[in-house]
């Protein structure tokens, strides 16, 4: 029959291109291998592949899938797919063999994980310094937190109710361009500490860290700092409070808040006091015995030791020799270490630890989980890489648009960026940076952020920099001689900094300099029409008295009749009397015309204006 077309037959096998009607419902994890989602369907493999290929999708048995590919073809032979994370499914196994076997897998008490936060310079990291009886301030640029540091803190005072428990702190850096820092410390926390000095009262960023604690269903409490200052007034922290739905128990609330001097070290165990009432109200468990699962607090290529990670194990333990995939990256642990160097073979629920031994640096914030071995721990991360390079293909297209469309906007002088390479000691500081950086873009000057990394500058990095004429931004980070070398010999210019508002004034500075300058217009004066002239050579002529400011000629001139505008041009001639001047002042009568507008009555009244050009 004409039109009709048969179903593709494949091995003998013939496939319909119609879906089979839902029969059943089946769950797999994101990534999963042709072969291993022929099982789940119940299907040869030749067949999933075939019915692929009719999608025009070209696998082999051992190459992942995407997750909604998995479901348009679980679809195509009855089944209803559903995708879940690597994370969710190890979850599941967790709680699978918990229930089949309780035994050995009993739930402990585990320390509270603490986020300090606050507005820059209120005292956060002084007040950690203050309990753990180190400095860490000093070591600051500026004495400003510049990333995420995570310390366990055992309560040493004996006659303290809490002598020998454990808290885990992160110390969050407080200016504004780590918001996303800090909305990631949020997320992986028990309790927020708000730090909000006494003498300076609630400001933007602590609003911003109550917001997050909030976003993350996280309980607060607040700790006064500076209350050595003898401008120290906590009655008005606490009433400030109140405008953000903080309501503290001196007034009637159930917010915890603690008078503290970090510089006095005065009211620390009260505070690590209100910490641990506030964990024996959550309840903290975990279970030991499983896989470990948690998340990268922090991340940064070291020259000696490669990438290192700082991890906070949330669940189960993590031992040395065990294989994670920590985001799109994984390795085997080849190295751990505490908060203060010393190595460890083991690390439980709330721990935080150095981990040695990925492959390469991972994104800050990204969940890590242990899995059962290399192959699936490699087919993960490939996974996980190629979807991100899928990603940034689109957005890098999508930002380009066609080669027509960029080459036309080159050439109407339309492409104008800056393009910028940022190279930093960590992750959360070079994403913090690109942030800061991408905030500076112009409506008419696009920032553009060709690579955000950790590490010193290479050469590869000053070649990339020179093909695309970017400027590096070297947050704590230097050069090697080569790269200086390069970077000299081919004009790359290299900005060093070691404080984060320098980079965003400079950035302001750089995409300014690119902007077009606009032109804005200047009031000079009014000027009542009170008699008109028809001269032979000239046409008509306006009598007129200067009312306000005054009136110049070769300037801009409206027409305004009954206050609306009816003719716009130049200002062509004036006179006062029979001589042509160059402006006439406010109480004085004089003689103007327009070029080419003749239509002038008694009553209309001139503006005149001017136009400079100011920096865009």
């Amino acid at each position: 029959m004409k039109g009709f077309q048969p179903p593709p037959r494949f091995g003998g096998v013939q496939l319909s291109r119609e879906p089979l009607p839902i029969t059943k419902t089946i769950t797999v994890t994101e990534g999963i291998s042709v072969k291993d989602l022929a099982e789940k369907l119940d299907v040869r493999g030749k067949d999933l592949i075939a019915t692929l290929l009719m999608k025009g999708v070209f696998v082999t048995v051992n190459q992942s899938l995407d997750g909604e590919l998995v479901k348009d073809v679980a679809r195509q032979f009855g089944a209803d797919a559903t995708v879940i994370s690597v994370e969710e499914q190890l979850e599941n196994e967790a709680i699978e063999g918990f229930l089949e076997d309780t035994t050995g897998m009993v739930e402990i008490t585990r320390s509270p994980v603490v986020t300090v936060m606050g507005h820059v310079d209120h005292g956060k990291t002084s007040l950690l310094d203050a309990i753990r009886s180190t400095d860490v301030a000093a070591g600051e640029a500026g004495g400003i937190t510049q990333h995420i540091g995570a310390y366990k803190v055992k309560i040493a005072k004996p006659d303290s109710p809490a002598f020998g428990r454990e808290i885990v702190f992160l110390d969050t850096p407080g200016h504004e361009a780590f918001t996303r820092m800090r909305a990631r410390g949020a997320k992986i926390t028990d309790i927020v500490v708000v730090v909000v000095a006494a003498d300076d009262g609630v400001m933007p960023q602590t609003i911003e860290a109550i917001r997050h604690a909030k976003a993350a269903n996280a309980p607060i409490i607040v700790a006064i700092n500076k209350m050595d200052k003898p401008d120290a007034n906590p009655d008005r922290v606490r009433q400030e409070l109140l405008s953000h739905d903080i309501v503290v128990e001196q007034m009637g609330g159930e917010t915890q808040n603690v008078e503290v001097s970090a510089l006095k070290k005065t009211g620390l165990d009260k505070l690590q006091e209100a910490i641990l009432l506030q964990a024996e109200i959550l309840d903290l468990k975990a279970n030991p015995d499983r896989p470990a699962e948690g998340s990268v607090i922090e991340s940064r290529l070291d020259r000696g030791r490669g990438p290192v990670a700082t991890v906070l194990v949330q669940k189960g333990t993590l031992n040395t020799g065990d294989i994670i995939v920590a985001g799109a990256e994984w390795g085997r642990v080849r190295a751990m270490l505490d908060d203060k160097g010393l190595p460890m073979k083991s690390a439980g629920p709330s721990s935080a630890v150095e981990v040695l031994g990925l492959a390469a640096v991972p994104n800050a914030g990204e969940p890590f989980v242990v899995v059962e071995n290399e192959g699936r721990a490699r087919e993960i991360s490939e996974f996980r890489q190629r979807k991100l390079r899928d990603k940034a293909a689109g957005v890098a297209t999508a930002a380009r648009g066609t080669l027509d469309q960029m080459l036309a906007r080159i050439v109407a002088g339309e492409q104008k960026e800056v393009a910028i390479l940022i190279k930093a000691d960590v992750q959360g500081s070079a994403e913090a940076i690109q942030a800061t950086v991408l905030k500076q873009a112009h409506e008419e000057v696009k920032v553009r952020v060709l690579l955000a990394g950790v590490g010193q500058i290479t050469e590869s990095d000053i070649q990339l920099a020179r093909a695309s004429d970017a400027a590096i931004v070297a947050f704590n980070v230097r050069a090697t001689s080569q790269a200086r070398d390069l970077a000299q010999r081919d004009g790359v210019d290299i900005r060093y900094y070691s404080i984060i508002y320098d980079v965003a004034d400079d950035i302001e500075k750089m995409v300014r300099g690119k902007v077009a300058p606009k032109a804005r217009e200047r009031f000079l004066g009014y000027a009542e029409i009170r008699k008109v002239f028809e001269i032979t050579k000239s046409g008509k002529v306006a009598g007129c008295m200067v009312t306000d400011g005054l009136v110049k000629r070769g300037a801009g001139v409206r027409l305004l009749r009954d206050g609306v505008v009816i003719h716009t041009g130049e200002l062509t001639q004036l006179k006062r009397f029979k001589d042509d001047v160059r402006e006439v002042a406010r109480g004085y009568e004089c003689g103007l015309s327009f070029a080419n507008f003749q239509d002038l009555r008694e009553g209309d009244v001139v503006e005149c204006y001017d136009t400079e050009m100011v920096p865009g």
